[in-house]
């Protein structure tokens, strides 16, 4: 097996996924990102010479495949970010008007795709005695109005990945929720206003960091929670 420590980071072309990227191959990372823009991801990849870039959308499977077939390449996965998702229209509709095929698209994004994404992966990370990081949402806990279809999309991988934690109980699995950030989607949930006092993707990272790096049971973590651990501070 090759000893180079690999991730695969989905939607990995902007937000949290692009700040991870960059982290991780600072850190000496093989990192492979992914996602539907190509010009975005080949702009990451040409950030560090350790990042590979495999335009496609994980919800087509076979790009799944083509996903499955450069890991084997590359020789081990140590860790799988779930973190491409789907928002839905925007502005946010509410359940009762929400569109059956705009509904069915998130949940094939934000919960289909990533657990035949971990399927088809497992071998690899189980040989890695890798790490699965599914990213989560505060509206996967919380009932905010209009985010009915979003929320319930990621109460869903919220649940799955805690099945899986029970399924795989050698492996490190969690749903990780980042908070607010300053990011497209997030902009696009509140159209027209200003969001310029959330948080930049990259004050997350660090958090994303030290769960992967302490490795604690598998479970949800927020990425508040994780911070506050990392200095002493209670919550």
């Amino acid at each position: 097996m090759n000893g180079t420590r690999t991730a695969l980071i989905t939607g990995g072309s902007a937000g949290l996924g692009r700040a991870s990227a960059l982290a991780l191959a600072e850190r000496g990372w093989e990192v492979i990102v992914t996602g539907r823009r190509v010009e975005p991801l080949d702009r990451v990849a040409s950030r560090g010479s350790t990042i590979t870039a495999v335009p496609g959308d994980v919800t087509d499977p076979r790009h799944r495949e083509r996903i499955a077939e450069v890991i084997e390449a590359q020789g081990r996965l140590d860790l799988l970010l779930n973190n491409a998702s789907a928002l839905g229209p925007s502005p946010m509709p509410a359940l009762t008007r929400y569109p059956e095929d705009a509904l069915a698209q998130v949940f094939t994004t934000n919960v289909l795709a990533p657990l035949a994404l971990i399927g088809a992966l497992i071998g690899q990370i189980k040989a890695a005695d890798g790490t699965v990081i599914n990213i989560s949402s505060d509206a996967a806990v919380e009932a905010y109005a209009g985010w009915g279809g979003y929320g319930a999309a990621k109460a869903a991988l919220d649940h799955a990945t805690a099945v899986l934690a029970v399924e795989e109980p050698d492996l490190a699995i969690y749903a990780f929720d980042p908070g607010d950030m300053r990011t497209a989607m997030h902009q696009a949930a509140f159209p027209g206003e200003d969001i310029s006092d959330r948080p930049e993707p990259e004050t997350v990272v660090p958090a994303l960091l030290r769960l992967l790096d302490t490795r604690p049971p598998s479970g949800r973590y927020r990425a508040s929670d994780v911070a506050a651990a990392n200095t002493g501070v209670s919550s």
